[in-house]
């Protein structure tokens, strides 16, 4: 591969990072506000699925880019984007709890009670989500390599599925575990929300399954790499 190509790959590298950072600390900003996504009526354990967390929304795309990035760069980029996903997650924290710390003037737009009102929480979901995100990207990216060395680097689908199957039930309980033990979200609904955001995120896997085999061969026409062939970033 030139040189021109060498940066080029680097380059991307970059954005799909920033892409996968950036969705992580979103999810754990506003994952107070919860909606619902009401496809069909189903109540199970005396919840209505689904209503979740709009901080759903963005984090499936973390599990997209990891798997993207195990493809076509391999597992330590995909190791390597991780670690960089919690070392934004605690610098976030430490950003709202200054935020916290000082006091509004009396005219700002945002008081005291609103900001804590918003984000007094964040401490917790962060702290949350990055236990759940420590033990969910790892299992996904160990999983995914897993099922590619055993499938001889066939059958895409597969470990795209059943890495994110894997690693999104994770994700969940124990997000779900450590908010209800906190008392932001209450018992009774532990059961509704943990079934609705799996469910959730399958569907969400499932659909983004194509987008996954698009961009993994669009990358291996471009860069003229072979059937699991990688790519190797000098830096």
């Amino acid at each position: 591969m030139n040189s021109k190509k060498q940066r080029q790959a680097y380059t991307i590298y970059l954005y799909l990072g920033a892409l996968f950072i950036t969705s992580l600390v979103v999810c754990n900003l506003i994952f107070q506000k919860f909606f619902a996504f009401k496809p069909f009526p189903i109540t199970i354990f005396g919840e209505e699925l689904f209503e979740l967390s709009v901080g759903l929304l963005p984090y499936p795309i973390t599990f997209l880019i990891t798997d993207i990035v195990s493809e076509i760069y391999g597992k330590q980029k995909a190791n390597n984007l991780v670690k960089a996903g919690l070392f934004a997650s605690v610098f976030s924290l430490l950003i709202v709890f200054i935020s916290q710390s000082v006091n509004a003037v009396s005219w700002s737009p945002v008081n005291n009670e609103t900001f804590n009102k918003v984000f007094g929480n964040a401490t917790i979901a962060v702290f949350a989500s990055m236990l759940a995100y420590l033990f969910a990207q790892f299992i996904d990216v160990h999983l995914y390599h897993f099922w590619k060395k055993l499938t001889k680097g066939k059958h895409l689908w597969l470990r795209n599925n059943f890495s994110t199957f894997s690693s999104q039930l994770i994700d969940t309980l124990v997000i779900l575990l450590l908010l209800c033990n906190a008392d932001i979200i209450a018992w009774e609904r532990f059961w509704g929300l943990l079934i609705s955001g799996f469910l959730f995120k399958i569907m969400v896997a499932i659909l983004d399954t194509p987008l996954l085999y698009i961009s993994t061969y669009l990358f291996r026409k471009y860069f003229g790499l072979e059937f699991g062939e990688e790519l190797t970033l000098d830096n």
